[in-house]
């Protein structure tokens, strides 16, 4: 049956009758099993390395070329294929470390699906050297920690320097495994001068090789206890060690960051045609606003946003904010902006978000163009948003704030952006959801999203008892008879978002699913034209089709990363067609979809 059949059984059954979760539901799903769970009766060297170890950690003779090549195997799923080249995707974001599919290399690791995850230690042999990614290991942060391996790192609760960090419990060993406990000496591995890590991905949890007597790992921090064994993704430490290890510090997709706390303001540079333009601040006089990064904690001395007031600005009045140059570097012209933004002034006031291209070296001034506009009712809170870019050349992104016709006492405030050579997803921010998990029982359903090609879907979050559980819908549209059904091959990723203020520093929770055409469930195609209703979303009728179940979570889960500021949990969503994966073990570059605006650029902002 389809990996994701038991999943999508428990789905179905919400198609007869209002589209919500039932409770009885939620209290038997499981949670995603750990690596050891799911490698349990292998025989394989820590939980999850094949023999033979070959090499060192940190020798030259185990590390890579880069980019590493890769080659996906004829045996995987095609949700595990996607997810794979997802977390290529955090590689090259987070790090200097690259991949591409195989040409002609004579080392290239083979990715493949066999009985459990694991892989070897470093670079190991020519020909093909296995990697494998089996039934339930197709989770971004178990595919993270199985190229961390073949990368050349180890397990973090094995560092020869760990007994200050943690305690073994050997009494609680099960029998026959308490090899797997032995530090490694300082030539079998290197920490790269980086700190213990309890938070990286290559920790296991606290109840690893248990005989079921008790924890077999003990944090000395003990707040950490329940912290360590996140398979979420790759921590900062992580990252760092691999840096280190390859030798170098860049990114492959990052592009820039800033939040303001440098008076340098990140090289970023103020214009304005009036006084008092954008203004680093740490508070606004008679606004509630204080600064998004530290937002919910201690607010330090170094906490700060930038700020333009259109209080007593005549109409037309602008400012602008520009950051320093960057260039898009792969092959893909595919960029994503984000940042956060808080509307206090009134809703004629305009937040236009341009980029400024320069033709070539000599060209100073570069070439305007307006890649979206916030014009909206003045809401009290910070909000996330994204602007897909598509730029070919160097390039500055220009936030201009601009005073609209009515009476204002506030504007607009800009913190925590981040530019990347990355897609941008879709957003729903949930305000206020310490609330609803403090209620005993509540539903909310998402805006409804359109993928590229057309094909409609939303999610709904169930709350209940602490528990946060998330479904992922196909809906009725307006391309549907245009339309491919079943819908063939996409997969729809849903991340509860780190809203850690640097992107590279996130540690989300994801989970995809992709939609089988050929999946069969009840005499159906379970992934057909959506025809279960109607049901009423908001204020529209819509017809349902198949779902999946993505997440299943606690209340304490949410408080072991910044799922939760400001009171507000962020959900982003994908859609990818990935059919492509079929014949190939790469996707060809998406397509960005930029608004269309019919302006023209002033003097003022053409400065």
């Amino acid at each position: 049956m389809h990996s994701c059949a038991f999943l999508l059984l428990m789905a179905l059954a919400l198609h007869h009758a209002l589209p919500a979760v039932t409770f009885e539901q939620i209290a038997i799903l499981e949670k995603w099993k750990n690596i050891l769970d799911i490698n349990k009766g292998l025989n394989l060297t820590e939980g999850d390395i094949m023999e033979p170890r070959q090499g060192s950690a940190f020798g030259n003779q185990t590390l890579w070329d880069l980019p590493v090549s890769y080659k996906l195997s004829a045996n995987l799923n095609m949700n595990d294929r996607g997810v794979i080249l997802r977390a290529f995707e955090q590689f090259r974001l987070k790090s200097c470390v690259d991949f591409k599919p195989r040409a002609a290399e004579e080392f290239y690791i083979s990715v493949e699906s066999h009985e459990g995850c694991w892989s070897y230690i470093g670079r190991s042999s020519p020909g093909g050297q296995a990697l494998s990614i089996g039934k339930d290991c197709g989770r971004k942060g178990i595919v993270e920690h199985q190229f961390l391996h073949a990368l050349g790192l180890n397990h973090e609760h094995l560092r020869y320097d760990r007994d200050e960090y943690v305690t073994i419990n050997h009494e609680n060993i099960r029998k026959g495994y308490e090899s797997n406990f032995n530090k490694h000496s300082g030539n079998v591995s290197t920490t790269q001068e980086t700190p213990y890590d309890y938070y990286s991905v290559m920790h296991f949890d606290k109840n690893a090789f248990s005989n079921g007597n008790g924890s077999t790992i003990i944090t000395k921090s003990p707040e950490l206890q329940d912290m360590i064994g996140q398979l979420m993704e790759m921590s900062e430490h992580d990252v760092t060690e691999l840096n280190k290890l390859y030798k170098c510090n860049s990114s492959v997709s990052f592009l820039d960051c800033c939040s303001f706390d440098d008076e340098s303001l990140c090289q970023m540079s103020v214009c304005s045609a009036a006084d008092d333009g954008w203004q680093r601040v740490k508070s606004v006089s008679g606004i509630i606003v204080t600064d998004h990064t530290y937002l919910g904690k201690e607010q330090s001395g170094t906490s700060f946003f930038m700020h333009f007031s259109t209080e007593g600005r005549n109409e037309g009045d602008a400012a602008r904010l520009e950051s320093k140059t960057v260039t898009p570097t792969r092959d893909c012209k595919v960029q994503c902006l984000q940042f956060y933004y808080h509307h206090s002034g009134h809703e004629s006031d305009q937040l236009n978000i341009w980029i400024r291209e320069q033709q070539n070296e000599a060209d100073s001034r570069g070439a305007l163009r307006l890649m979206d506009q916030i014009t909206e009712t003045p809401e009290n809170y910070w909000k996330l948003h994204h602007v897909p870019l598509n730029a070919n050349k160097s390039f500055q992104v220009v936030f201009e704030a601009r005073k609209g016709a009515g009476n204002s006492s506030g504007g607009f405030s800009l913190d925590d952006i981040n530019i990347s050579e990355t897609e941008c997803p879709f957003i729903w921010q949930i305000r206020d959801i310490e609330k609803e998990l403090n209620s005993r029982s509540s539903q909310l359903w998402s805006p409804l999203y359109y993928s590229r090609d057309g094909y409609r879907f939303g999610a709904e979050l169930s709350v209940f008892r602490n528990k946060i559980e998330i479904y992922v819908y196909l809906i009725s549209g307006a391309y549907d008879e245009q339309l491919q059904w079943p819908c063939p091959w996409r997969q729809i990723t849903v991340q509860i978002l780190d809203q850690n203020p640097q992107i590279q520093k996130r540690m989300s929770f994801e989970q995809s699913f992709t939609t089988d055409p050929e999946f069969i469930l009840d005499g159906s195609y379970y992934w057909d034209k959506p025809r279960k209703g109607p049901f009423t979303i908001g204020d529209e009728s819509v017809f349902l089709g198949g779902a999946a179940d993505v997440a299943l979570l606690t209340k304490d889960d949410l408080t072991r990363r910044e799922f939760i500021k400001g009171g507000d949990l962020i959900l982003l969503f994908t859609i990818q067609d990935i059919s492509a994966l079929l014949q190939r073990d790469s996707l060809p570059c998406p397509k960005v979809t930029v608004k269309n605006f019919s302006v023209s650029t002033d003097t003022s902002t053409q400065q």
